[in-house]
């Protein structure tokens, strides 16, 4: 095929704009899937994504398609994640690409994600094709879209398709519009094999299954090969195209998209973002872009039942496979025995992994809350990077913490800009500008911890603003902080799975809140059990858990009150014994309460 006639896109949008939908009409346009093997979000191949209705994977097809000029095109398309967990992947799967079809549903207009992969597609200096949909339903209004977008692109209403993914309407002119102004792939003649690893998963026999967009040169299965970044090298094991199942061709030209078999044993060795090419005299330099993906989120995960412990290792092992942006490691908790501490992108990233856990792999499982990664500069110079309370080293050695900040922006109507400022500002946002997208609805841009926003900060946005916000986030930097670590003792006993780090102003309120929480969870024993809070060896906040009294006279009735003194006495002893010696069991709910401080 000559490269004239390749054409590589992508579809980008917000969550749950159609974008999986409007792939299944191209496949079903392009006769790609025959009618009896078609189902719906056909690209999603997940059952979590089938049930959310969200892409969590980027997955590639080849359609063919006989354009009105008389010609045949090879159509490439990348069905991309949506949500702002997976940015980097997104911005990997659009250099791949040279055209993106945006979508925008004409019920909800343009929303935080339509914008964030406005600016990614922008920045890969990609054509962009903004397109109306979901135009067939009843609280439609795709001229007031359309003007939006107008606003925001510069593209005039009369360009932009109207189609409804749903029932098929305009998708042709749509592709023909595809072919029309989407350049063909450009490639450097004189320039050795360079190819794009856009993302990978891992297949038990043919190894790492790399989707690749080949920029200069050709593959072959006859050729040694080298990663950039990992210098890792393989023979391929097997080379094709995605219509949509893997197919072997046995080689890929340039400007072709398709998967290289590499027979790697690990997705660590073929990140997202690497280049291909030749072991020997192959390229000089890797296409720009790469990044190690770096994990923002932790959280301890540990099995309720010890015995499932080797099942939970397992299991992560897996996932890895195929996530390499999922990074663990064993940890050991007084109150909850054998886990890991597992690195997620996002808190999105994180109840997927859950979930995954426990619906594919049976896993009964707990896992704490999540915290960030703070850096910590000791007296003596050094620096620590910490994921988890329980790691801060003494107050005494510490000279500075530092926490990570994110730019977030919250697309509102202007009716809500006030509970969104209070709430925002509450959670030590520092607010910036705001920016008007039209008369009714505004952009207002914050700094804000990323601490303050991983646990419950979108429940509560959706909740003051009656569900019309939504919200993107970026990594901004890392800011000193008068931050301290709250550790909650109970029966004298350190928690470490129950501490947390917190602003100093914060600290007294959350330590007050918890402690009650506790007070009502954990049950009752034989002796009274002290339930504290402290800052270092500071007790900030303490209830006690009364005991549960055995009525040692109910049998003593009759003869001198000394016989009574004797029996009390004797139980106080006991008691004393018995908390000297006894463990009290912090319940599961105990571990939950800390999500929940803030109501």
């Amino acid at each position: 095929m000559k490269i004239e006639h390749i054409r590589n896109f992508c579809i980008i949008a917000h969550v749950d704009h159609g974008k999986s939908t409007l792939a299944d009409r191209l496949l079903e346009l392009t006769n790609t899937v025959s009618e009896r093997d078609m189902q719906e979000q056909l690209l999603d191949s997940m059952a979590l994504e089938r049930e959310r209705g969200v892409t969590i994977k980027a997955s590639a097809v080849r359609m063919k398609y006989d354009a009105r000029d008389g010609q045949t095109y090879i159509i490439n398309l990348i069905d991309t994640p949506g949500h702002v967990d997976f940015t980097y992947e997104v911005s990997r799967a659009l250099q791949a690409c040279e055209g993106a079809i945006l979508v925008v549903d004409a019920s909800q207009g343009i929303e935080a994600q339509t914008l964030s992969n406005v600016y990614l597609a922008l920045e890969q200096d990609l054509e962009l094709l903004p397109v109306i949909n979901k135009i067939d339903l009843a609280a439609a209004q795709p001229e007031e879209v359309a003007n939006d977008v107008k606003e925001l692109l510069g593209t005039p209403v009369e360009e932009m398709p109207r189609i409804s993914a749903k029932n098929g309407l305009g998708i042709s002119d749509l592709l023909d519009k595809v072919i029309a102004d989407v350049p063909p792939p450009s490639t450097d003649q004189a320039e050795k094999l360079r190819a794009l690893v856009f993302d990978s998963h891992y297949d038990a026999y043919k190894g790492v299954i790399a989707y690749v967009r080949v920029v200069d040169g050709n593959i072959n299965t006859r050729g040694l090969l080298k990663l950039f970044a990992t210098g890792a090298r393989f023979e391929p094991v097997e080379i094709g195209v995605f219509d949509p199942v893997m197919r072997a061709t046995g080689e890929l030209g340039a400007g072709e998209v398709g998967y290289i078999a590499t027979g790697l044993k690990s997705v660590q060795e073929c990140r997202v973002g690497d280049t291909i090419t030749l072991a020997k005299n192959g390229a000089g330099q890797a296409l720009p872009g790469y990044e190690q993906v770096k994990p923002m989120v932790f959280a301890g995960i540990y099995p309720t039942n010890n015995e499932d412990y080797a099942d939970l290792r397992d299991a992560l092992e897996k996932l890895q496979l195929n996530d390499a942006s999922l990074v663990y490691q064993p940890e050991t908790s007084q109150a909850l025995n054998f886990g890991f501490r597992v690195g997620f992108l996002g808190l999105f990233h994180m109840e997927i992994i859950q979930e995954r856990l426990e619906r594919e792999y049976d896993l009964d499982i707990l896992a704490t809350a999540p915290s960030v990664e703070y850096r910590v500069l000791q007296r003596d110079g050094n620096t620590l990077s910490i994921d988890s309370p329980a790691l801060l080293p003494d107050e005494g050695t510490i000279d500075e913490i530092h926490e990570p900040w994110m730019k977030i922006q919250i697309y509102v109507p202007q009716t809500y800009i006030g509970p969104v400022m209070d709430l925002t500002l509450n959670k030590r946002g520092l607010y910036e500008t705001t920016e008007y997208l039209d008369a009714s609805r505004v952009i207002l841009h914050f700094a804000i911890p990323l601490s303050e926003i991983i646990i419950d900060f979108y429940d509560k946005l959706k909740s003051v603003t009656q569900g019309y916000a939504s919200l993107d986030y970026q990594f901004y930097e890392y800011r000193a902080g008068d931050l301290v670590k709250v550790e909650v003792l109970v029966n004298e006993d350190s928690v470490d799975a129950l501490a947390m780090i917190c602003h100093r102003e914060d600290a007294y309120h959350r330590g007050q809140r918890l402690v009650s929480r506790l007070k009502a969870l954990i049950p009752r024993q034989m002796f009274a059990v002290p339930v504290q809070a402290a800052i270092g060896k500071r007790v900030i906040s303490r209830a006690n858990v009364k005991a549960l009294r055995k009525d040692v006279l109910a049998k003593c009735y009759g003869g001198d009150v000394t016989r009574k003194k004797k029996l009390l006495e004797r139980q106080k002893k006991g008691k004393k014994r018995m908390k000297m010696i006894g463990s009290v069991e912090v319940p599961q709910e105990a571990f939950m309460a800390l999500l929940s401080l803030d109501e």
